[in-house]
């Protein structure tokens, strides 16, 4: 078994249970079109945010998330160098699939674009060259200006409900300045994030009184191969994505319908942004704590 060293910041081991192998063999080739495969080659990373297990990002304090943001940029570094897709994603909460309460996320690297990378590639890249602007920085201004699924925002940052939203209360953080990746964030925009990430999971948190659960990751310009590159179609956003929807115990499925045809909406975005934007920004754990 082996032992993690004591630590007091954020802490980066390797996966114990890889799904992805930097040495991973090439597959026999195929008979058929339609039964072709090739190798996915590449590391899994975990990365713990706090050495404490019960504390989470909205309850920490700014200068130990902007050191997560730190982290985050330094691994995108590091793993970019060899790697095209760089995914660094958190799963937070045993209702989406999180085995550890420990804080942390995880980063894989890939010798491939994902699926989702290809097609934000693809659209982000079309939007440009019809449109002569980057898909993501002309709408996060159009959000600023309309502000009904405005959430929270700050100099450098906003987060939006976005337009197409199907997750109840699914969120987008954008950067206000035409940045494609995580280590070309100044430091001025990398405090800002950090202040930014507190208010919206603090939000998230206040708005069932429960440890929010949500699947989120950050998405930016390929990277390896890709470095040399014109990638100015590409905006650094994140997702989130989370699965509650009238209470701590009641969520979404993406099931029947949604999944054999089309996405519903349970509510629409305006409605989650007002939802959000009307929340408290002091936690409600830490209300409870100075009200005794």
């Amino acid at each position: 078994m082996t032992v993690n060293p004591e630590y007091e910041s954020t802490f980066v081991f390797d996966n114990d249970f890889p799904a992805l192998e930097p040495d991973a063999p090439e597959p026999d080739v195929g008979d058929h079109p339609l039964f072709r495969s090739a190798s996915a080659q590449g590391v899994c990373k975990v990365m713990c945010f706090h050495p404490w297990s019960d504390m989470t990002l909205p309850l920490m304090a700014l200068p130990e998330i902007r050191a997560v943001i730190d982290k985050w940029a330094e691994l995108a570094v590091e793993l970019g160098a060899t790697y095209p897709w760089v995914q660094i994603f958190e799963n937070k909460g045993a209702m989406m699939g999180c085995s550890n309460p420990h804080p942390h996320c995880q980063v894989w690297a890939s010798n491939f674009l994902p699926n989702e990378a290809r097609l934000e590639d693809r659209t982000q890249r079309e939007h440009l060259q019809a449109h002569g602007q980057p898909l993501l920085l002309e709408y996060g201004r159009l959000e600023a200006q309309r502000k009904e699924r405005l959430v929270v925002e700050n100099t450098d940052w906003l987060v939006v409900v976005p337009y197409w939203a199907v997750w109840p209360f699914q969120t987008l953080l954008l950067p206000r300045r035409h940045v494609t990746r995580l280590q070309d964030l100044s430091a001025d925009e990398r405090d800002s994030l950090a202040s930014i990430m507190k208010r919206l999971l603090t939000k998230y948190d206040n708005l069932f009184e429960v440890s929010f659960p949500y699947s989120m990751g950050w998405h930016g310009a390929p990277m390896g191969p890709h470095l040399g590159e014109d990638c100015g179609h590409w905006l650094l956003h994140a997702h989130y994505y989370p699965p509650l929807l009238r209470s701590a115990s009641v969520r979404k499925f993406m099931v029947g319908y949604e999944m054999l045809a089309q996405a519903q909406r349970d509510l629409t975005p305006e409605q989650a942004a007002q939802r959000l934007r009307s929340l408290p920004e002091e936690h409600y754990r830490t209300r409870a704590q100075a009200a005794q």
